[in-house]
């Protein structure tokens, strides 16, 4: 089948005519906006000028909404419809929010459809009956916490500035008491920048074997960094670090960005968006249905829609969904000439736009992403050549 059977055709303003619109592949939905029941030293969420709900200080997704919400997207969607909740801290929508999920979802799907569901939560609130909801619907969770005790209460913690370490672990324990599937995200900040030996050894003896760093920058008014960001060349050497302690383990530990280069390498698309050619694989959804392109620009002038007003094929046509996705096709004249770029594709383009508010700049952290491609590219692809390489006959 051509690509004009599988997707609808677009010839609005800004993009080729009879180009095959982009389908919107996952949702990651936001059913308590950026509310949150911790104040973390580096939220990007806290005090945002740019924040269209800035006024509101409570922030709920109605039941109409949840049920239009599925109602719409699993038809768009089918056969395979992939729904990812964050925050904030979306827990705080509570436990029979997602229940009546689940319950949509069964009402709305059709034979045949594949449903995955995800969570990114701090994992302050989970207990019992949580982990149980969980493993009965197969739910995968991501789960945030930035390494041991001391580095993580640092930047993490509740309102009352007392630390969430314990809680945390906890909750880890919750998860792979109940069979849970999860993975832990880890924020890389100042705090624990230099101690990539440290940490893995740290999540290693937790039992976890999947993990995603996240590098930490965010910038002041004048472009620039913040007392907790990192340096490009700090990432650099952390992520290098790390990759010396992961390679002995590389058959059972799962590094998101490791993986995601092999995928690349290998000639597949990457899980990760950053490492894509264009940035529109997803969108989000804000508690009243209101839809941007990506979670670090819901911003008024990126608004795409509203799923109560508008079908997801109107949404995906709009061209202001074009107009970001192509932010970062605008190649920085280094990336041209650059080994790496049909890996990385020029980077995200939040750490591209953050310092100077710039999209033709290079991303914040390119030297640190030059330093690991040039050590791991090498290994990465002789261990993709040896996982497709044909079984010896006879």
């Amino acid at each position: 089948m051509s690509s004009a059977g599988l997707f609808p055709l677009y010839s609005g303003a800004g993009v080729t005519p009879g180009a095959p619109v982009p389908r919107i592949t996952s949702l990651l939905i936001k059913p308590a906006s950026a509310v949150c029941n911790l104040d973390c030293e580096y939220c990007f969420y806290l005090d945002r000028e740019a924040d269209p709900y800035k006024e509101l200080p409570a922030r709920r997704m109605t039941e109409d909404t949840l049920e239009r919400l599925v109602k719409s997207y699993l038809p768009y969607s089918y056969p395979q419809s992939s729904f990812i909740f964050q925050g904030g801290e979306p827990t705080l929508a509570g436990l029979e929010f997602f229940k009546r999920l689940v319950e949509f979802q069964k009402q709305y799907g059709r034979n045949g459809q594949q449903v995955s569901n995800a969570l990114q939560t701090n994992g302050t609130l989970l207990d019992e009956h949580w982990c149980q909801f969980l493993r009965e619907y197969n739910w995968f969770v991501g789960l945030s916490l930035d390494g041991p005790e001391a580095v993580n209460d640092l930047y993490r913690y509740n309102k009352q500035r007392h630390g969430t370490w314990r809680r945390v672990v906890a909750s880890v324990e919750l998860l792979q008491k109940h069979r849970v599937e999860f993975n832990i995200l880890c924020v890389v900040s100042r705090a624990n920048v230099e101690k990539a030996g440290e940490l893995y050894r740290f999540f290693k003896g937790l039992g976890v074997n999947n993990i995603q760093f996240i590098p930490l920058a965010e910038f002041d008014s004048s472009g620039n960094p913040l007392p907790f960001a990192l340096s490009p060349e700090q990432y650099g050497r952390f992520l290098v670090e790390l990759f010396n302690q992961w390679w002995p383990d590389r058959r059972t530990m799962h590094i998101r960005l490791f993986d995601n280069i092999a995928e690349s390498l290998a000639g597949l698309k990457p899980t990760t968006c950053t490492m894509h050619e264009t940035c529109d694989s997803y969108v989000v959804v804000e508690y009243n249905g209101d839809v941007f392109p990506c979670d670090f620009f819901v911003e008024k002038p990126w608004k795409l829609g509203n799923i109560v007003a508008d079908s997801w094929s109107e949404i995906a046509r709009r061209p202001r969904r074009f107009e970001f996705a192509s932010k970062k096709t605008l190649a920085h004249p280094d990336c041209q000439a650059c080994d790496y770029q049909s890996i990385c594709h020029g980077g995200c383009p939040k750490f591209r736009a953050g310092p100077q508010h710039r999209f033709t700049d290079l991303d914040y952290f390119c030297i640190a992403y030059k330093m690991i491609f040039a050590r791991a590219t090498d290994p990465l692809r002789g261990e993709v050549a040896r996982a497709i390489a044909p079984a010896p006959k006879g």
